[in-house]
């Protein structure tokens, strides 16, 4: 296979009018046959200074490729004489001298590679030819190193290959569309194109078929075609025809694309329409309008289109989810001064000495000290949390149902046969490098466990004061952002090791490798980011023994528990930091920052002069050349899949992630927009009917934050003990006396050896019984420091509550998803009338068949077919 050579190819997207012709050698393959065709017919020649076309004016450039031209062949034979003189001569006037071996050696390698290469771009420039498609070469001095191959489409080769793909493409019939209410209401948002000017009125379409041409409007064959369906044409099949070929390597494609027209009124106004999508999409003064999703799709396809569609009804539907939010937060902080518990906790005469959070070094602390944070939790753990909980799985379920559908998606299987056999060895190794990289992810999260730990003791023992006031504050931020950190970064690895496995798998076709490649990266990022979450709101504080009889790992570590309040609050600390961390630092300081700082680094080596020459004469597809290539969707999907977990998994605990996500994700369409628009080079229009595996995933994780939701109420939460406590052993049916009812007992004299606080009269008294968290006998019981009844009666209430929630909110989410059906009743309607128009057109040009063939009896035209190689 040729995996040296690599044509790139580089997209013309227009993002101005080129002031200057191409001075470079331009050598046109065989141009005189498509002169001759296009001076018959009425094709007037353009000026190749404003439009992409071929150096005749006629011949529009479908698609560009690129390559690198290491050395002229003019120039390596001129070399090559001069060098022949100049030895001769010196071999007249002096001693032979040897020429050293190496250098000569490389030189000649440098030569073969060089010819081999143009050898194989020959061939496969052939290839092309055979399949109908016009070139013409240009290697100019403008760019050194850089040549250009530009691709035309013939009108003959378009109507095949569109036929080929059942491309449909818009008939005369034009139909009026039924329901215009919400366009009407929601006119302010709507952006401002041309194809929104006329919002009442559609084309009807049709799988386009060289038979049936007379359904089309064919009267200018220039723009039947648009820019995106003739690139897309170019790259897709006659391509693949040239790229299977034994001689052939793969090869990195973006797509060579011209300006569109769109009319208003009578007059056609000249509008690229990339100048378009740069004012009403991708600015950030717009952010509360629509996007035009339709130019969208015209220009960069239908996958892209439908991420940015996917992302825009995603967003909207954030907001109510967001409102919601927002008012269980306010409600909160509302009710926290009447919050019962946290009145006990604040209150000083109820004098509850704790035991210490760690071995000798910590001392015994009153429960007062801890006012804070139980206040603080409250704002999260509140009688609203479950509502909310409620409410967001079933704003899942509505989210999910509003998808769009678009064009089957196409394509292309592989020249590989391999057997199971042939994969045994690939599956083993990914099966074994995915459990390594999980268990790294453990060990990573292990080792921010044992940070915790030994800061916190640390800390104690500094003789500092500064240092040991808001030690767990301190703890707690510094290890969610040390997580933040390692997620960012193991992100990274995660995603060329998960590539890298793909590609040792060998799929069939392109949609099994992304697919196989969407799976394990989003395994893996997954894993990354949720690890630490899962730890501390499932584990954390509930391995830790008692006091006496601690669990202790690595020797000395005892493993770190909760603050009174819980671990809620933690959790969300941990939430809060990784969600704005990620958004802001990976995925738009790092969209923004890096292509900035790349180009600031590509400013800084060409002189300011030479830049400003260079802008006036390169034209479009040369500026192109200098984009940032089009890496594909799957990071876009990834964060927003990673963000969803977020919103959903975890909503229970942290009920402002629907805002912070709903704010993250009006810039992120802009962001993306801006780095479409002026970043990257235009990506191949790839047709598209969902987003495939993505939904696949996102209904996964629809089903998991029930359960998860429902653990972290009954777990995590103070929820299930304070209902059980008022209902079952609460003298007043109050919540008074609910902290004395969480807390056990111990006597201090049962301490192991060399565990018990060094300074033992730290709060100016002699303590003989401690407090902590815990459902225990009393030591003065019959089975001192035995789970007691009320444990077990709370741990079967919490069981009981999971059963439940997960019971109910799944029979909701499905009646929900029974209600709302997948496709309105309007678009219903409206697809049974295109039918209906679709016969109806049929019948009327059946007809006028008739009527003309009582005229005149012409024979039809022979269709030229394609190639016996592409059958």
């Amino acid at each position: 296979m040729w995996r040296n050579e690599k044509y790139e190819t580089v997209p013309l997207d227009v993002k101005g009018i080129d002031e200057d012709n191409s001075k470079g050698t331009t050598d046109s393959l065989y141009p005189q046959a498509a002169l001759r065709k296009a001076q018959q017919g009425n094709e007037r020649p353009k000026d190749p200074k404003l439009w992409p076309y071929f150096q005749d004016g006629l011949r529009r450039i479908d698609y560009v490729l690129t390559y690198h031209v290491q050395k002229p062949q003019s120039t390596r034979k001129q070399s090559a004489k001069s060098c022949l003189c100049f030895k001769f001569r010196r071999e007249q006037s002096s001693p032979p001298v040897h020429e050293d071996p190496e250098l000569a050696a490389q030189e000649q390698r440098l030569d073969y590679h060089e010819d081999d290469q143009r050898l194989r771009r020959e061939e496969f420039e052939e290839n092309l030819r055979e399949m109908g498609l016009e070139m013409e070469r240009e290697e100019g001095n403008k760019i050194p190193g850089v040549g250009f191959l530009k691709i035309h489409a013939p009108w003959e080769v378009l109507c095949r290959e569109a036929e080929f793909m059942k491309l449909k493409m818009p008939t005369f019939k034009v139909f009026v569309l039924v329901n215009m209410f919400v366009q009407k209401v929601t006119a302010t948002l709507q952006p401002k194109v041309g194809e929104n000017r006329v919002e009442n009125e559609k084309y009807l379409s049709y799988p386009f078929s060289r038979e049936k041409q007379h359904l089309f409007d064919l009267s200018d064959r220039n723009s039947f075609f648009d820019s995106k369906t003739r690139s897309s044409i170019v790259s897709t099949n006659p391509f693949r025809k040239a790229f299977c070929l034994p001689s052939q390597g793969q090869f990195k494609t973006k797509c060579h694309l011209s300006p569109d027209l769109i009319t208003k009124g009578p007059d056609v106004i000249l509008i690229l329409s990339l100048q378009i999508l740069c004012e009403e999409w991708a600015s950030y003064s717009i952010f509360y309008k629509y996007q035009p999703i339709g130019l969208i799709r015209k220009y960069f396809g239908e996958k892209v289109g439908l991420y940015f569609a996917w992302l825009g009804v995603y967003t909207q539907m954030l907001i109510p989810a967001a409102i919601v939010g927002v008012i269980v937060f306010l409600y909160g902080c509302v009710t926290v001064e009447d919050n019962i518990p946290s009145m006990e906790v604040c209150d000083e005469r109820n004098n509850i000495t704790m035991c210490p959070i760690c071995d000798r070094v910590c001392s015994y602390w009153k429960l007062v000290t801890a006012c804070g944070t139980a206040r603080a939790s409250h704002l999260f753990d509140n009688a609203a949390t479950v509502f909310f909980a409620i409410f967001m799985a079933l704003w899942e379920i509505c989210a999910l149902i509003l998808h769009f559908c678009f064009n089957s998606l196409h394509t292309h299987p592989q020249n590989v046969k391999l057997t199971c056999r042939d994969r045994m060895p690939a599956y083993m190794t990914i099966i074994v490098m995915m459990v390594f990289l999980i268990c790294v992810t453990l060990a990573i999260v292990f080792g921010v466990v044992l940070y915790r730990v030994s800061i916190m003791t640390a800390l104690h023992m500094s003789s500092t004061p500064s240092f040991r006031t808001n030690i767990r504050a301190t703890v707690k931020t510094t290890a969610a952002i040390i997580n933040l950190i390692i997620i960012i970064i193991m992100d990274e690895v995660y995603g060329a090791i998960a590539r890298w496995l793909t590609i040792m798998e060998v799929p069939k076709t392109d949609k099994s490798f992304e697919e196989r490649l969407i799976f394990k990266t989003f395994i893996l990022k997954f894993a990354n980011a949720f690890t630490p979450i899962v730890y501390l709101a499932f584990f954390r504080g509930r391995i830790i023994g008692r006091p006496g009889k601690y669990i202790y790992v690595m020797g000395s570590y005892r493993m770190e528990e909760c603050a009174h309040a819980g671990c809620l609050m933690e959790l969300c600390i941990q939430l809060c930091i990784t969600m704005l961390g990620k958004q802001l630092i990976q995925n738009n300081l790092f969209e923004i920052g890096v292509p900035k700082l790349k180009k600031m680094l590509r400013q800084r080596k060409i002189d300011k002069k030479h830049q400003e020459e260079l802008d006036k004469t390169l034209h479009r597809h040369e500026k192109d050349h200098f984009l940032g290539p089009f890496v594909g969707l799957n990071p876009e999907y990834m964060e927003m899949i990673i963000q969803f977990g977020m919103v959903t998994l975890f909503v229970a605990s942290f009920p402002l992630a629907p805002l912070f996500a709903l704010l993250n994700n009006i810039i992120e369409i802009r962001l993306d927009a801006k780095k479409f628009v002026t970043e990257l080079r235009r990506p191949i229009a790839v047709r598209a009917k969902d987003i495939g595996i993505w939904y696949t995933l996102l209904r996964g994780l629809s089903k998991v934050a029930v359960i998860v939701n429902a653990f972290v109420i009954s777990f995590t939460s103070d929820f299930i003990p304070r209902l059980v406590y008022q209902y079952m052993y609460s003298p007043d049916g109050t919540l008074h006396g609910f902290v004395n009812h969480t807390l056990s007992y111990f006597n201090v004299s049962h301490f192991q050896p060399g565990t018990e606080p060094t300074e033992s009269m730290h709060l100016g008294y002699k303590v003989e019984v401690c407090r902590y968290k815990d459902y225990r006998d009393p030591p003065w019981s019959d089975t001192p420091y035995e789970f007691s009844r009320q444990f077990w009666a709370i741990l079967a209430a919490r069981l009981a509550f999971v059963i439940v929630f997960q019971n109910v909110v799944m029979l909701m989410s499905d009646f929900v998803d029974w209600l709302i059906p997948d496709i309105p009743k309007d678009i219903s309607i409206q697809i049974h009338n295109e039918r209906n128009l679709i016969v109806e057109l049929f019948m009327k040009q059946e007809q006028g068949k008739k009527y003309r063939n009582t005229i005149g009896d012409p024979s039809p035209q022979p269709l030229r077919s394609r190639p016996s190689s592409q059958a």
